[in-house]
């Protein structure tokens, strides 16, 4: 399967500081995979690369022909004053795209015709997510896509990428800083620090001694909750 992006020896310099370097990193259709690490670990900074928003120093970033991106940001660029309902918020600046389909995949088909002023964090999560959807996305990019919402709200919000990459088949490359939701949605977790210091599946990463320098042995309990959990679901 051709990978929808695939990077090699990625480095990024901000002025004269080394952001990245050294980075190697694919998604193929249809994975979720998620980049944890410390703050100022250069995970913004990958994003913004595979956008195109960033250029690199060194190494390539290659994307699939025709490749769709949907990117859902940190925070919605949006001036509060301005009297805007979602459906006619997601029709700006001119998009193609079926806003009322899109909310319905984001799990907001409710949220149409409330003005976005009156939106919760959530519910503004969803609406971007929505966003993001009108792109119809190869692969969706979530940069800390649930800041500010409580554990419900972002477990809520993740089990809800999960539906989209089912119904839509679409990768997903997603920045968290939420082991516990890692360890739930991922097929594949990279952990960056300025470079890759471990990659595997949430079973394999937790072993890892880069990981535990990093996040310590606590996240091991939070797998070993979610197997548990999710082993009396295949019961059922």
């Amino acid at each position: 399967m051709t990978p929808l992006v695939e990077i090699e020896r990625l480095a990024v310099r901000h002025g004269g500081t080394r952001v990245l370097h050294d980075v190697s990193l694919s998604v193929a259709p249809g994975e979720i995979v998620t980049i944890v690490g410390p703050n100022g670990s250069g995970k913004s900074t990958l994003l913004r690369a595979i956008i195109g928003a960033v250029t690199p120093d060194a190494g390539t970033v290659r994307r699939a022909d025709g490749l769709r991106i949907g990117y859902v940001p940190q925070k919605m660029p949006l001036d509060p004053s301005l009297p805007l309902t979602v459906r006619r918020f997601l029709s700006l600046p001119k998009r193609g795209g079926d806003a009322g389909r899109a909310l319905e995949e984001a799990g907001a088909a409710d949220l149409a015709e409330r003005q976005m002023t009156a939106l919760s964090g959530g519910q503004l999560q969803r609406v971007a997510l929505a966003r993001a959807l009108m792109e119809a996305p190869d692969l969706l990019l979530l940069d800390e896509a649930t800041q500010g919402l409580d554990q419900p709200g972002s477990a809520a919000f993740y089990k809800r990428i999960e539906a989209v990459r089912r119904e839509t088949g679409c990768g997903v490359l997603m920045v968290s800083h939420e082991l516990h939701v890692v360890m739930a949605a991922s097929d594949r977790v990279v952990c960056l620090n300025g470079h890759v210091c471990c990659e595997g599946t949430p079973n394999q990463i937790v072993d890892a001694p880069e990981w535990r320098a990093l996040f310590g042995t606590g996240t091991a309990g939070a797998l070993a909750l979610y197997r548990h959990q999710h082993t009396h679901e295949h019961h059922h």
